[in-house]
């Protein structure tokens, strides 16, 4: 590469713990050799929150991205502050362009209330339905990374009445293969843990069917890939501690099934991901937490390994 590696922040929502997780993350890292960072924020991001980027951080403040594109900062000390006035939700929008254009190597993103995505006017429900929409692409999906497991969700944010509808062979059979890659992308070598949809995994169809018709067939298909899947897992017992390094990782059905095992145990030191872009996107693993917003009790830990990361996978797409 003859430029820096380029990485997105965005802040989220001004009233909710981004600013505060952002600024404390970038200046737990520190500027980092041959990456450059482009922070998207508004004149809203509290000030204590701006200086403590300062202390770590020279800041080349610009008002958009097209100004942006035209700074050429001259150190990994230089960090680039776009300071606009859009609703948060764009600069998601606009960033998540900049990295399918190539402009940009890859995302990093601070919660964003659901809220904030509807008053702008957006008909997306959260950040990867934006980013699916941005770059075209069909199926994209949340995985979150931690020190004692790793979650892929097999279905985004639905409503439980939606759930079942969603689960068929193909979309489950799809869903495997995306686990598998990723997976394999990172060089993990333990079976693929796949829970069950229905309480006891069914039951052997005596609680619903969808276990023993649609997940069962879905691993039996796969049975000659390299890694081994192993399933339909029973959900409550699933995430066991003796369980957490038996499988590189676990597939949940739906998004509670898979989150509240992983929250419990990992807190706010967890990354997410969104596996199936063509361009890098990490976010934390929590939300805006607006109750706590402004009281410097925030944990930046989820967005310190955010970043942490996105640095680790752009610098494996170029180094590889």
């Amino acid at each position: 590469m003859l430029r820096p590696l380029r990485i997105a922040i965005t802040s989220g929502d001004s009233n909710g713990i981004g600013p505060e997780v952002v600024s404390k993350a970038l200046r737990r890292l520190g500027p980092q050799k041959n990456i450059q960072f482009f922070l998207w924020r508004n004149s809203d991001f509290p000030k204590k929150d701006l200086r403590r980027i300062q202390k770590e951080f020279k800041l080349i403040t610009v008002g958009s991205w097209a100004q942006a594109l035209s700074q050429a900062p001259r150190s990994s000390r230089d960090l680039v502050d776009i300071c606009g006035a859009t609703n948060p939700t764009h600069w998601v929008e606009e960033a998540a362009q900049a990295c399918y254009f190539k402009h940009l190597d890859a995302m990093a993103t601070a919660p964003l209330s659901k809220p904030a995505i509807k008053e702008s006017g957006l008909k997306d429900v959260g950040h990867t339905d934006i980013l699916k929409r941005v770059s075209q692409t069909k199926n994209a999906y949340m995985v979150f990374l931690g020190d004692k497991f790793n979650v892929f969700l097999a279905t985004g944010h639905l409503p439980i009445r939606n759930i079942a509808e969603k689960i068929n062979k193909e979309t489950i059979t799809e869903a495997l293969i995306q686990a598998q890659k990723f997976a394999k992308s990172l060089h993990y070598t333990l079976p693929i843990g796949v829970l069950g949809l229905n309480p006891h995994a069914g039951d052997s169809g005596v609680i619903g069917s969808e276990d023993l018709e649609i997940i069962s067939p879905a691993i039996e298909s796969l049975s000659k890939e390299p890694l081994k899947f192993v399933g339909p897992l029973v959900p409550d017992a699933a995430f066991v501690k003796n369980h957490w390094d038996t499988y590189s990782l676990f597939v949940a059905m739906y998004h509670d099934q898979g989150l509240i095992p992983f929250k419990t145990v990992h807190g706010q030191k967890g990354v997410h991901l969104t596996w199936g872009l063509p361009f890098i996107r990490t976010s934390v693993d929590h939300g805006t937490a607006f109750d706590i917003a402004g009281k410097d009790k925030a944990d930046e830990s989820s967005m310190y390994l955010a970043l942490k990361w996105a640095i680790k996978l752009t610098k494996g797409v170029y180094e590889s």
